[in-house]
């Protein structure tokens, strides 16, 4: 089914920002004191963020349920996503994740307030890097998105064709295989959405963006992007 660019973007608008609703609200809940899943842990972001993209996909199901810029450029660089409806799905990834971290701050609204490391509020919405060495952790988010792409196209053009729950499953088990460098973004959109809502939104004792870093979880996951449509292109064209 044809869709107008319209069409696109609300349907990716509402998967992406439903996923960084829930992906940065488990991040929320687990890092911010004040909350009942303080301390929850690495697993319980993992297995928080696997059902965001889980529910996601179900929201966006109509667009093919890309919901991240990294799986758009795949499909388009494989063939199945049209180069000419790229921009629709870019600006419906980007605004989504932008309004979903905006939620994120109101539902923990009195959390923030209550006061926390500036670091650890930024981590509500953007990854960033254990140990930084820009060139390896670009390396780490290609690899990750590579693996994400790749067997998204081993069952079909769109990762609805995967099916919602397989594709979270898949995000899980990114997320506890290779997400620890990194925090493993494998996704632009929801890295750097949440960041601009982070430098835009009135956080109490907020720091800075760590702008210098915010390249990183755009650029290797677009080009993780890329080989794995080409790849996939290669094997299941």
């Amino acid at each position: 089914m044809d869709l107008t660019f319209g069409q696109i973007v609300l349907s990716e608008f509402l998967g992406t920002g439903m996923l960084v609703l829930l992906g940065c609200g488990v991040v929320a809940n687990v890092v911010l004191p004040k909350n009942k899943g303080f301390g929850g842990g690495w697993l319980l972001i993992s297995v928080g963020w696997g059902l965001a993209v889980f529910s996601g996909v179900y929201v966006a199901a109509e667009s093919g349920a890309h919901i991240n810029p990294a799986v758009t450029f795949g499909l388009a660089a494989e063939g199945t996503t049209a180069w000419a409806d790229v921009p629709a799905y870019l600006t419906g990834e980007f605004a989504g994740a932008i309004a979903g971290a905006a939620v994120v701050f109101l539902a923990y609204k009195k959390q923030f307030d209550a006061g926390e490391e500036p670091d650890t509020k930024l981590a509500v919405f953007s990854t960033g890097p254990e140990v930084r060495s820009y060139g390896w952790n670009v390396v780490t988010e290609v690899v990750g998105t590579f693996v994400l792409v790749f067997v998204v196209l081993s069952f079909g053009p769109h990762p609805i064709d995967l099916g919602p729950l397989a594709v979270g499953l898949l995000v899980l088990v990114i997320g506890t295989s290779l997400g620890g460098p990194t925090g493993y973004a494998i996704n632009p959109a929801r890295d750097l959405g949440p960041r601009i809502a982070h430098a835009l939104l009135p956080i109490p004792g907020k720091g800075p963006n760590d702008w210098a870093y915010a390249w990183v979880p755009v650029v290797g996951p677009i080009i993780g992007g890329i080989l794995a449509g080409l790849a996939g292109g290669a094997v299941y064209g």
